[in-house]
C-alpha cells in the first residue's frame, strides 16, 4: 500500500515524465494492433489486494478476450495522477484525495471506478495504550504520517470531534506504522487497516483502531480509477471494455476472495510472499470494503465527492493551477463518472 503524498507534488514535477515516457504510452494513441487495444495502467505501489481485481482479470484472461492488451505500469518515482493528467497512462489506480487536489489544480484527471467504498484508512494506537481511550486522548501526542497536507487537517477535525483540541507533534514515517507505534517513536498513525492493520495483528504487534467514520471525518474513496478527460473523450469503447474487464475482475473478488487471493499471489510471487497476509487481507476486503451498501461495486456518488472536495476547501488544502488557493469550494460532481460503467451498474 503505498505512502498517501499528495498528488500535488507529484503533479508540479512532470519533468519526471521523461523519464517515464518509454514505459507508458500517449494515451492519445490507443494503439490497435491484430484486433488488439493497448491499454496501459499505472500502478500506484507494489501489487497489493487493492489491485486484486486487475489481476485476477489477467489471469483468466478476460482482458484478452475483450480484445484488450493491458499493460501494467509498475510503480515508480512518477505519480500514476501525473501520468494519467499527462496522457502517458490511460488509467491509474489513484484514491480521492489525489485526484481532488489534481483536478481542483486543473489536471486533465477524472475517476471512473471506486475499487474500495469503506473508507481504508484508520487513526491506530498500539492495543496495549490503556491511556488513549478515544481520539480526545490524542492531544499532546506525537503522530507518525507522511507528511501529506492533508493528514494534519484530518487528524485535528477527527480530534476536535471528539472533544479535544486537536494539537499534536508530526514525525514522518521511514518504517511501518505498527512498527513505529510499537518502537516508541510515535502515539499513534493512520494506517490500512485491511493490510497493515492485519500485518500488526500478524506479527503480534496488534491496534487499536478509531475509525475515521464514527469521529466526524467523511467517507471517501480510499483506493479508485481514474482515467483522464482526454482519453475517455477519444476512446470511450476502449474505456467501458476495459472497465466492463476491471468490475469482472473485482465481483469475482467479492465473491470468491479465497480463489481471488491464489490467483494474485500466483501473478506475483516475488513480491507477494506473506500469503497468510494477502489472503486475510482479500477475505476483509470482500466482506467489508468493495460492494457500496446497495451492493455494486465500481460506483461513486457525488454526495461523497461533494462532501470530501468541502472538506478539502475548508481546510485551505485546495489550490487553482497557479497555486493560490480556492476562493468557493469546488463542484467535485464533474471529479468522477459512472458512465463508463457496465450497463448493469
Amino acid at each position: 500500500m503505498r505512502p498517501r503524498t499528495t498528488a500535488l507534488l507529484a503533479l508540479a514535477t512532470a519533468v519526471a515524465l521523461s523519464a517515464t515516457g518509454c514505459a507508458a504510452q500517449d494515451s492519445g494513441s490507443a494503439a490497435t494492433k491484430n484486433g488488439t487495444t493497448q491499454v496501459t495502467l499505472a500502478l500506484d505501489w507494489t501489487p497489493n489486494t487493492n489491485h486484486t481485481g486487475i489481476y485476477v482479470a489477467q489471469q483468466k484472461g478476460w482482458f484478452k478476450d475483450a480484445g484488450i492488451d493491458l499493460r501494467i505500469v509498475p510503480y515508480g518515482s512518477t505519480a500514476p495522477e501525473t501520468l494519467v493528467a499527462n496522457h502517458k497512462a490511460d488509467f491509474g489506480i489513484s484514491y480521492q484525495e489525489g485526484v481532488t487536489t489534481a483536478r481542483s489544480a486543473g489536471q486533465d484527471i477524472t475517476s471512473v471506478y471506486a475499487v474500495t467504498q469503506k473508507t481504508n484508512v484508520t487513526v491506530s494506537v498500539r492495543a496495549d495504550r490503556d491511556d488513549i481511550k478515544s481520539p480526545k486522548d490524542l492531544d499532546g501526542k506525537t503522530y507518525a504520517g507522511f507528511g501529506a497536507p492533508y493528514e494534519k487537517a484530518l487528524l485535528q477535525k477527527v480530534i476536535q470531534e471528539d472533544g479535544g483540541k486537536g494539537d499534536f507533534k508530526q514525525v514522518t514515517l521511514n518504517t511501518s506504522a505498527y512498527a513505529a507505534l510499537y518502537a516508541g517513536k510515535a502515539d499513534f498513525a493512520m494506517p490500512m487497516p485491511t493490510w497493515e492493520g492485519l500485518e500488526a495483528k500478524l506479527t503480534g504487534k496488534p491496534l487499536k483502531d478509531f475509525p475515521l467514520a464514527d469521529h466526524g471525518f467523511p467517507a471517501i474513496y480510499s483506493t479508485l480509477v481514474a482515467s483522464s478527460g482526454q482519453y475517455l473523450k477519444q476512446h470511450p469503447e476502449a474505456a467501458k471494455k476495459f472497465l466492463a474487464v476491471v468490475d469482472k475482475g473485482y465481483e469475482y473478488a467479492a465473491d470468491h476472495p479465497g480463489q481471488a487471493a491464489d490467483l494474485l499471489i500466483a501473478a506475483n510471487r516475488s513480491t507477494l510472499t506473506n500469503t497468510q497476509l494477502v489472503k486475510k487481507s482479500e477475505t476483509l476486503l470482500a466482506k467489508e470494503y468493495y460492494r457500496a451498501a446497495d451492493g455494486t461495486i465500481g460506483t461513486q456518488t457525488a454526495e461523497r465527492w461533494q462532501d470530501f472536495a468541502d472538506f478539502e476547501f475548508r481546510s485551505g488544502l485546495l489550490t487553482d493551477k497557479n497555486g493560490k488557493k480556492l476562493t468557493k469550494a469546488p463542484d467535485a460532481s464533474t471529479y468522477f463518472t459512472d458512465a463508463y460503467l457496465p450497463d448493469t451498474k
